[in-house]
C-alpha cells in the first residue's frame, strides 16, 4: 500500500545466519540472500522471517533488510536472484526436531492410492511437506514415508488406520530430526549430496528418508 522499495526488520540478531548460531558457533552472517532461499529456510525451520512476509516481499519486489535493534550495523538483505549470489553453493542449513516420520508399508501399487492417503490427511488438516515412495521388486506393493508435525502424529495414524485403505503395516518414529540444505548455487555445482552423506556417516548418523 505504501509503495515501499525496502522493508527494514529490526530483531535481536544481527541478520540472517547460515545456521542457528545458538546451535552452530561457526554460523556466518549472510550478506545477501534470495527470496527463494530464505523462503525455503523459513518454511524448513529458520525462525528469522515468517514465510508469508517473504512471499509478499517477493511478489511486490520489496527488499527486506534484517538487522539488529541494538547495533548500528548492516544486516542481511533479501533480494532477487542474481548471478553474483550463485557463487555461494550452500547458503544455509536448517533443522527441525518437531517432526515424526510415518511409514505405511504394503500398499497396493495402483494409481490413486497415494492420492487417497494424502486426501484423508488434508481433510484432517494435517500438513505433509515431503513424500518418499518405494516399490517392491515384484511391482505389486509400495511403501510411503512422510513426516508430519509431531503433535499431529497420533491423529494421522488414527485417520489412516480407520480408513478403507489397505496396507500391511503402519508405524511412526518421533525420534528424528529433519535437516535441510539450501542454496541457489547447488543448481550449478556438483558434490553437495556427497559431502552431506559423508559428513553424517562420519558421525554415525543414519539417514531414513531423502527428498
Amino acid at each position: 500500500s505504501l509503495k515501499s522499495k525496502i522493508c527494514e526488520i529490526y530483531t535481536d540478531v544481527e541478520g540472517i545466519f547460515s545456521s542457528d548460531p545458538r546451535v552452530v558457533k561457526e554460523a556466518k552472517k549472510i550478506k545477501n540472500i534470495t527470496y527463494e532461499e530464505i523462503l525455503e529456510m523459513a518454511s524448513l525451520g529458520s525462525k528469522v522471517l515468517h514465510p508469508r512476509s517473504v512471499e509478499l516481499a517477493m511478489k511486490y519486489d520489496i527488499k527486506i533488510h534484517v538487522r539488529s535493534s541494538f547495533k548500528n550495523k548492516l544486516g542481511s538483505m533479501v533480494v532477487k536472484e542474481d548471478k553474483k549470489l550463485e557463487k555461494e553453493i550452500v547458503t544455509g542449513i536448517t533443522s527441525s526436531e518437531n517432526d515424526a516420520n510415518i511409514s505405511v508399508k504394503g500398499i497396493p501399487d495402483k494409481p490413486g492410492v497415494a492420492g487417497q492417503i494424502f486426501s484423508l490427511l488434508s481433510d484432517a488438516n494435517i500438513n505433509v511437506d515431503m513424500i518418499v515412495q518405494n516399490i517392491t521388486d515384484d511391482g505389486k506393493f509400495a511403501s510411503i514415508n512422510f513426516p508430519v508435525p509431531v503433535d499431529d502424529c497420533k491423529h494421522a495414524l488414527s485417520v489412516l488406520k480407520n480408513s478403507k485403505i489397505k496396507f500391511k503395516k503402519i508405524s511412526s518414529d518421533k525420534n528424528i530430526s529433519k535437516i535441510s540444505i539450501v542454496g541457489v548455487g547447488m543448481k550449478s555445482n556438483v558434490g553437495v549430496a556427497k559431502i552431506m552423506f559423508e559428513t553424517l556417516a562420519k558421525k554415525n548418523i543414519n539417514i531414513q528418508v531423502i527428498s
